[in-house]
This record gives structure tokens, sequence and C-alpha cells, in this order.
């Protein structure tokens, strides 16, 4: 047999509650669940299953590329004093307070 390592994992108590139900479901406990994890990784050369982002999910690579292009818009902005964007602000706040 191989020399044994030990691989330690900190998971939420609920979750790892529920899992232990259901391989035990399986007649297995958890260490057996982890072999099998590793081997089928080692097998398919890594996840060995789908792994997608839920939907909305913004990626960093995107945000940092929708600031990207928040700061070109913004470059192209005109140059306002502070009274005329004070002035600004209180058309807004004031539209607002007549559409209410």
């Amino acid at each position: 047999m191989a020399e044994q390592a030990l691989v330690q994992a900190r998971v939420d108590k609920e979750l790892k509650q529920e899992v232990t139900e259901i391989y035990e479901a399986l007649g297995m406990d958890i260490p057996t669940a982890i072999r099998m994890f590793f081997v089928r990784s080692k097998m398919v050369r890594g996840i060995p299953f789908d792994t997608t982002l839920p939907e909305g999910v913004v990626t960093r690579t995107e945000a940092l590329s929708a600031l990207d292009d928040m700061f070109k818009q913004a470059e192209a902005a005109p140059e306002m004093t502070l009274e005329e964007i004070n002035e600004e602000i209180a058309d807004v706040r004031s539209a607002r307070k007549a559409a209410r």
C-alpha cells in the first residue's frame, strides 16, 4: 500500500452533516468520498464535474474591464466647476421631489 498523507479541510458544520447523511445512505463515509473525488480528478485530469459560475456573477476580469470603460467615458466628460456640479445635483433632487 502506498504511503498515506493526511488531508484536512474546514467546512460548514451543517453542510458536513448533510453530506455525511447522503454518503451514509450510499454506504460510504466522508474519507471514502474524498478518496473517490481524488481518484476521479486524477482520471479526468481536472475537477470531475462541470464548474460554472451562476448567472449574473461577474468575474474580476469583467469588473476591471467595466471599470476601465467607465474611466474612458469619464475622460470624455466636460470639465465642470464645483458650482455647476452642485447646480446639477440640486436640479436632480428637485426633479425627484416633483415626481413624488
